[in-house]
């Protein structure tokens, strides 16, 4: 079947059926409860039904604007941090060639998701000739990190153009109504689009946060969101189960021990897919002492730095693989008449044969040294599957997060360093 699919079988050496059938009528009443509107953070549900729900005008106006702001400049950088960037990088990463940074001009760059000085030092020289463009994404317009570079950025762009000129070249993504971002964007004429109310920023990727973005990489949005409406009738009526089976398999996981999950890639295109990945699961369900743990390696480059712990280390750590069933680019090893290497035995056979082998023989190493194993098999790494990956995840990560009893909807204890940095840095109360 060419869809996206769950596989838990190879967990089931450390689980057992009665602790699985329990869970997914446990993950069953949490589904229930986020589609009739009672479960915990309701308010922020606004994702589950939008895929399907996206109008056609909806997309073209957001086209039409990426292309505007791409023939005036060669280069945009999105401005924005957590949510805000980590489903646009990660599509645009997973849909772009791996060393064309990134497809035809304009080049896309990312800036405020973090504060090192050097790095929007060097964007900022990197940018001082260049004719640039801003896609400023926040829905306050006040955290701390994309505000900053949004500073930087916007007084560069306004010396390089002038006001008039410089409020063609910045897209807001903000607020509908309210904000420091959306002022300042009613007041300089920029172009904006809303960020829903009822869609948090971590499941924003299908909103124009993370769809604006990739249309102003020079990727169609359209496949995306017809592989995520697709994922979503599926799920919501009953045909497909797999996003309810991840959520009860990795908390039954979860309930015997296993309090970390590593998810896997075996293609660097798909790092940033795992970021995003982190985040999600990372602020839906740790809270009250309560979740698993989200971690990430990339594959066969991980397995020489954190192969050994674990295939050796402390057993409370599970696996779930993203598969990917077809590769593009045929690429066969040739043969070597000195064969030094002694590889020779590999002579004829396409990368992704290998990168396939390794990926059997290492679930199967782990399995044997007692780490469960999940895996997401995508038919092919392209929009439509792509799209199926982002929803399942969504809804799965709300199921999980019923499941443990958490609000998956907010975020309590990210307000924790902000309020000890800007005391030392001495912000009037």
């Amino acid at each position: 079947m060419n869809q996206l699919k769950l596989d838990y079988t190879a967990a089931l050496d450390f689980i057992t059926g009665d602790e699985i059938t329990a869970l997914k009528q446990e993950a069953t009443d949490a589904l229930a409860a986020l589609l009739d509107g009672t479960a915990r953070g309701n308010e922020y549900t606004g994702w589950l039904r939008l895929p399907d729900s996206i109008a056609r005008e909806n997309i073209q106006h957001l086209a039409a604007a990426a292309a505007a702001l791409r023939q005036r400049v060669d280069t945009v950088v999105i401005v924005g941090i957590g949510g805000s960037y980590l489903g646009a990088k990660a599509i645009i990463d997973a849909l772009s060639d791996p060393l064309d940074t990134l497809q035809q001009p304009p080049r896309v760059l990312f800036a405020g998701h973090h504060l090192d000085e050097e790095y929007h030092d060097a964007l900022l020289r990197h940018l001082q000739h260049r004719p640039f463009g801003i896609c400023v994404i926040s829905k306050s317009g006040t955290t701390t990190e994309p505000a900053i570079a949004f500073r930087l950025l916007r007084a560069l762009l306004e010396r390089q153009t002038g006001k008039t000129e410089a409020a063609r070249r910045v897209i807001a993504i903000t607020d509908e109504h309210r904000g420091a971002l959306r002022a300042l964007a009613t007041r300089e004429g920029y172009a904006t689009f809303a960020i829903p109310a009822d869609v948090g920023g971590r499941y924003s990727v299908l909103t124009p946060v993370g769809l604006l973005p990739v249309a102003l990489a020079g990727i169609d949005p359209v496949a995306i969101i017809n592989g995520a409406a697709a994922m979503q009738r599926r799920s919501l009526d009953g045909t497909d189960t797999a996003a309810l089976d991840y959520a009860a398999a990795r908390n039954a996981l979860y309930r015997k021990g296993y309090t970390t999950e590593i998810t896997v890639n075996y293609t660097p295109r798909l790092h940033y897919l795992v970021e995003w990945w982190k985040q999600l699961y990372g602020e839906s369900e740790g809270k009250q002492h309560r979740g698993i743990f989200p971690a990430g390696v990339d594959f066969t480059t991980d397995l020489h730095s954190l192969g050994q712990y674990i295939q050796e280390g402390r057993r409370d750590i599970f696996e779930t693989v993203i598969s990917v069933e077809h590769a593009s680019r045929p690429l066969l090893v040739p043969r070597d008449d000195e064969n030094l290497d002694n590889l020779n035995f590999l002579a004829g056979k396409r990368l992704d044969e290998i990168n396939k082998m390794a990926e059997r023989g290492t679930r199967a190493a782990h399995l044997s040294g007692g780490v469960p194993n999940l895996r997401v098999h995508l038919p092919a790494l392209a929009g439509h599957h792509l799209g199926e990956l982002l929803y399942f995840h969504e809804l799965a990560c709300g199921i999980s997060a019923g499941i443990l009893g958490v609000n998956a909807f907010d975020q309590p204890g990210v307000e924790a360093y902000k309020q000890n940095m800007f005391a030392l840095l001495g912000k009037p109360s």
